[in-house]
């Protein structure tokens, strides 16, 4: 279907033709029309299908009529984490350029001030994380009474972040009449109770089950030993033809070793995880939104919501504990429709979480061929690396397929060994699933601050 004929505004139509888009995602075609005339809804879509300006692009249009009063926000959207939310913030900014609407952000890391003189100027639009929205609502500096239309997006996320008891006492701080839209990618028990207690006749449009498999993902195993994840993931670099790439890795710890690693080889690697600060997170995805870099190792705080454009490949080089992650780690590639292909090495004590994957996924992921399975000694250069070794390597421009075997560092002193620290990526192991681990990211560990411009977030998300 055609955004021309879903019955949005002139304005919009030229914003939406701006941005390169006239035809509408499955999720687009049945939410949009359904929000024009009112009525409350449950969206189910996966990450990827065009969910977030399923809700933005008719909010746009409902709002342009009315105007917004001093610290009472007219509709409200409620995202679990800083990152998300400011890519809806970014979704409002493109698609509402040409209608005169006003905005807040509320998420943490930023200063209470500058929010607080947004918010005494009127809003036609709040979008917020549950938590800062509570701590302003308790201070006083905000007035819900106004909001005639509710979001709340990723609903299953807030669930898993403990969110649930802030959204129902949200709820119940604004007007009884109400339309309200409930966006979910599964729909749990306690999902389902929620929009039961706080939605009215809801309307509800799914377009696809959940955590489906995605048709334009390619998605391989790939069989290798924990010793020689590094050789194995290097292989795969080489042999396959990659714009950019996202790398997977559950901790912290090992986000740093592998992207020093692939730097060490001559790979234009960076990295992102929850121990950086804003400032130098939003500058690694700036080097690799301009190509600077074009291969960004990252642990799962990258994983939801981010959508940068043109990613080829995903890599898991840990295989993820729990499957609902994969979805969301290779849904950052084949996006709007675009092609991708996502590798996960898998070693013997991997079994598990990837027959939970393929049941969640319905699929059966097959295994790869092309690559290596490597089954013998470490690499002379992986054995230096984590014997702390300061041996120099010849800088690299471009990497040719077959260049990295060639251009191994020569073997270390035999007596290296004895420098090789206690502490080593290979001993990682998956830790009982009701503890996290002090290296892994938080389920909050979203940015510090607002979302840079360079991300560019569309009807792909």
């Amino acid at each position: 279907m055609k955004f021309a004929d879903i019955g949005l505004s002139d304005e919009l139509l030229r914003a939406i033709d701006e941005a390169g888009y006239n035809e509408a995602t499955p999720i687009q075609a049945g939410v949009i029309p359904s929000v024009l005339m009112m009525r409350d809804i449950i969206g189910i879509a996966q990450t990827g299908t065009g969910k977030t300006a399923s809700f933005v692009l008719p909010m746009i249009d409902i709002l342009a009529h009315g105007r917004a009063r001093a610290l009472m926000p007219r509709s409200l959207i409620l995202a679990p984490t800083r990152e998300l939310a400011a890519q809806v913030a970014e979704n409002f900014e493109k698609y509402g350029k040409y209608h005169k609407l006003s905005m807040a952000l509320l998420i943490g890391g930023v200063q209470m001030g500058d929010q607080v003189k947004a918010l005494e100027k009127g809003v036609d639009v709040l979008i917020a994380t549950p938590g800062r929205l509570m701590d302003l609502f308790e201070r006083g500096k905000i007035l819900l009474t106004g909001c005639n239309l509710l979001v709340i997006d990723e609903a299953d996320r807030m669930l898993d972040m403990g969110f649930i008891p802030d959204i129902e006492n949200i709820c119940t701080k604004l007007p009884a009449t109400r339309q309200t839209l409930l966006f979910s990618a599964t729909m749990p028990a306690p999902i389902k109770r929620l929009a039961d207690k706080f939605l009215s006749n809801p309307k509800t449009i799914e377009v696809a089950r959940p955590a489906s498999r995605n048709e334009n993902i390619e998605q391989f195993l790939v069989k290798t030993s924990e010793r020689n994840k590094r050789d194995t993931l290097r292989d795969l670099i080489e042999a396959e033809d990659i714009a950019t790439a996202i790398i997977f890795c559950n901790r912290k710890t090992t986000v740093r070793e592998l992207a020093k690693s692939l730097q060490r080889y001559g790979y234009k690697a960076g990295e992102i995880h929850g121990d950086m600060d804003q400032s130098s997170r939003i500058a690694e995805l700036d080097r690799f939104k301009n190509g600077t870099i074009n291969i960004l190792v990252a642990s799962d705080v990258a994983a939801r919501g981010l959508d940068v454009k043109g990613v080829s490949h995903v890599f898991n080089f840990d295989a993820p504990w729990h499957p609902d992650d994969y979805v969301h780690r290779i849904g950052r590639t084949g996006r709007a429709g675009a092609k991708g292909r996502a590798f996960t090495l898998v070693s013997s004590s991997d079994d598990e979480a990837i027959d939970n994957i393929q049941k969640l996924t319905g699929y059966k992921i097959p295994v790869h061929g092309g690559a290596a399975v490597a089954t013998g000694a470490e690499s002379p250069a992986d054995d230096e690396e984590k014997s702390g070794s300061k041996r120099a390597r010849p800088a690299r421009g471009g990497r040719g397929k077959g260049a990295a075997k060639a251009e191994k560092a020569p073997a270390r002193p035999a007596e290296a060994p004895a420098a090789r620290p206690a502490k080593s990526t290979r001993g990682d192991r998956k830790p009982a699933p009701s503890a996290r681990r002090d290296d892994q990211d938080g389920p909050d560990d979203g940015w510090n601050g607002p979302m840079p411009d360079f991300l560019s977030v569309g009807f792909g998300n």
